[in-house]
Parts: C-alpha cells; sequence; structure tokens
C-alpha cells in the first residue's frame, strides 16, 4: 500500500445498557454525600445490563448500524476486545458475527489486556488494512465493570460498547505513527478466572495510571512524536472522569507546562460527559470519551487529538490522530444521545438482584426473561451454550 494512504476509524458507534442506577441512588444506600461522586470522582450515574444483556448484545447492538452503513463486502475481520469474556475459549466477536449475519470468510478473534484491549485491537486492525487497503476492519470494544458491592470500586460501574470500521482513507479520523508504549509488571487492578468482580488497589492504580502516562510520553518523545501545544484536545481512558484530568494535570507538569485547570479543562471536556453517566466500560471507555469529542465539541476538523490507552497491570500506548474535513456528516449524535436518555432508573433494591444474578452451572436449561428493549438480547443459557437472538 502505499505510504500516503491514510488509515483511521471511518466510522464509530456506541451502545449501552437498558438500566441506569443514578448516584444519588447509590449515596443515599451507602449514606455518602452525592458531591463524593459527582465533584470527587465526577461521575453521575452508572448504566446497568439488565439480566438478559451482556458484553455480546451491547456490541451487536452498536456494530449493526455500521454494518448498515457500510455493507459487508470489505469487512473480512472482527477484533472483539474485552475482559469481561463470555467464554475462556470462543470469542465472543462469533456471536456477534452470527447475530449480524456477516459472511463466513471472516476472521474473528478477541483480545484481552485489561481496558488497553481496545487499543490493541485497533492497531491490529490498522496493521491488516495497511497490508491489504481493500479490506476493512470491523473492531469492537465491549465491557461491563463489576465490584463488589459496597467496595470502594462500585461507584466506578458501567457497562458499553463501541464499535469502530478501520478503514483505508476514514472518514472521521486518520490515525498516525508513531506510538509511545510502556509497561510494567504490578497488581493496580485484576480479576482471577474464579471471580465475577474485580479486585483494585485504588491507591496503586492511580499511581500505576500516572506512571504509564509519564513513560509513554517520554517514549513517544523519543519515537519523533507531535510536540504537546500540537494538540487540539486529549482522549484519556477513563475508569472515572476525573482521572482524565488528574492525567493531562500530570502530563502537563511532566512537560514543564503550568497546569492551570482551565488549561487541563480546555484540553479534555468534551470527553467526559459519556463516560460520566456511563460508568466506567474498560476497553470501550477511552473511544467512548472520543465519540463524546466528535459529537460535541467544537468543529475539529485537521486538528490533532492525543489519545492515552492505560489497561491495568500494566500496559499503556499514547498516538496521535487527525480529525477528517468533513466528519461531522458521518457522526451518530442523536443515536448516543437517545442510547443514554432510554436507559430505564432502576432502584437499589433491584440493582442489586441484578449484580447478584448468576447462571447456575448445572448445564440445565435456563431460560431469562425479557427486559431489554435493545435490537439483541441473552435468551438464557441451556447445555452450558449462551443462546443470543434478536428481538
Amino acid at each position: 500500500m502505499p505510504a500516503d494512504v491514510a488509515i483511521g476509524i471511518h466510522d464509530l458507534s456506541v451502545a449501552t445498557s437498558h438500566y441506569v442506577l443514578p448516584h444519588q441512588t447509590l449515596a443515599a444506600q451507602n449514606g455518602s454525600a452525592v458531591d463524593k461522586y459527582h465533584r470527587g470522582i465526577g461521575q453521575h450515574s452508572m448504566s446497568v445490563p439488565a439480566i438478559d444483556e451482556d458484553i455480546v448484545t451491547m456490541a451487536a447492538e452498536a456494530a449493526a448500524p455500521i454494518v448498515a452503513r457500510h455493507g459487508v463486502e470489505r469487512i473480512r475481520t472482527i477484533a472483539f476486545a474485552t475482559e469481561t469474556s463470555v467464554d475462556q475459549a470462543k470469542a465472543a466477536g462469533i456471536h456477534v458475527h452470527s447475530l449480524l449475519d456477516l459472511p463466513s470468510a471472516t476472521r474473528i478473534v478477541e483480545l484481552k489486556q485489561a481496558c488497553y484491549g481496545g487499543t490493541a485491537a485497533l492497531q491490529f486492525a490498522m496493521g491488516l488494512v495497511r497490508r491489504d487497503s481493500s479490506q476493512q476492519v470491523l473492531v469492537i470494544a465491549s465491557d461491563v465493570s463489576k465490584y463488589d458491592l459496597d467496595s470502594p470500586g462500585e461507584a466506578t460501574q458501567g457497562a458499553a460498547a463501541v464499535a469502530m470500521l478501520v478503514s483505508a482513507e476514514p472518514a472521521l479520523v486518520r490515525l498516525e505513527d508513531p506510538s509511545g508504549l510502556f509497561a510494567a509488571d504490578v497488581m493496580d487492578f485484576w480479576r482471577p478466572n474464579y471471580r465475577s468482580t474485580a479486585l483494585v488497589d485504588g491507591y496503586a492504580s492511580i499511581a500505576a495510571y500516572l506512571q504509564a502516562v509519564e513513560g509513554v510520553w517520554k517514549d513517544y518523545t523519543k519515537q519523533g512524536g507531535r510536540a504537546l501545544d500540537e494538540f487540539s484536545a486529549f482522549c484519556y481512558h477513563q475508569p472515572f472522569t476525573k482521572m482524565a484530568h488528574k492525567a493531562h494535570r500530570h502530563l502537563l507538569q511532566q512537560c514543564g507546562h503550568d497546569a492551570e485547570e482551565d488549561e487541563v479543562t480546555r484540553a479534555v471536556e468534551h470527553t467526559t460527559a459519556y463516560n460520566a453517566v456511563m460508568g466506567n466500560s474498560y476497553t470501550a471507555s477511552m473511544y467512548v470519551g472520543l465519540a463524546d469529542l466528535l459529537d460535541n465539541a467544537d468543529d475539529l476538523s485537521d486538528q490533532a487529538i492525543g489519545f492515552f490507552s492505560y489497561g491495568a497491570g500494566s500496559v499503556a500506548e499514547f498516538f496521535a490522530g487527525t480529525v477528517v474535513p468533513g466528519y461531522q456528516s458521518h457522526l451518530r449524535r442523536e443515536t448516543h444521545r437517545a442510547a443514554i436518555s432510554r436507559r430505564r432508573n432502576i432502584d437499589y433494591a433491584r440493582y442489586r438482584e441484578i449484580h447478584e444474578h448468576s447462571f447456575p452451572v448445572d448445564g440445565g436449561d435456563h431460560p431469562l426473561p425479557r427486559e431489554t428493549v435493545g435490537p439483541y438480547r441473552l435468551a438464557g443459557l441451556s447445555g452450558h451454550k449462551r443462546i443470543y437472538t434478536p428481538q
């Protein structure tokens, strides 16, 4: 492929869950002041999947509009990133492939490295398109973040899926070389196979995140990347939205810039609104921030965006992209807003019931009641097999 052919994000679509738990409800239950959530961590509500929703149903809902708009002829790969996989062997993308009736001549793979997995999938996709520019790759990042009840992480829970079509000559964002990379063996956040909820060391997690910000920027600069003042906005992974503010303040300080709050806010302000009401969506989080930025910022044509992707444990990457002129005519702004606004409020008792729900492990037939109004649902479990259906 000629070196001057751009590769990047051609289309982007976001989906979330059927239910929402406002942080006022959580605060009233545990006796906290709601400002602990609204101001302290920058979260206002959390998306809660119905019991017949999961990473597959959200992923299919996010991907369906992309397939409807662009067709399937050029999509030969699905790269599905998640850290809440539904099976230890079978890629969740195979279920999506079936629900969307995609061609059998498709490569499907699942990628994992905590919240960094979405970026791993994106970089994998770019390599495939660089090898053959006639192909497109459907990248999906879908997660449900879940912590123990009454734990410090509970208020950061959330759920969302982002689907991206990666293509030559993209309509939204041209992605650039180089990338800055960083890895370190830390135990800041993890989920052993025998647990349904994640474990997190809050202080260690923030420290590891900020260490990674320093590390990726150092490597990005070494690789010949853009100068800090060339960027108009920054998309950070958001375990909670105030982390984006902490991260950018830290980056400014490391680069010897004034870390005034106005400057920090200017850089990240249009990337946090969706995450503030959906909660942490792990692999999807940074790309939810990108959707927010493109949907709601003033015209970004030809402007550079910085991306910081972090996955606990830890692996991180910093890279840049340039917004393509005319991108606004390709956005799904109203669809994204509708997905957020259609969620139904639930009380704490119902939230707790959903949180503690699990399938029996006896291999029997376990149908689920219909709850979601989304286009796809998890109908139940039978013979240890998950059954997905369109509505």
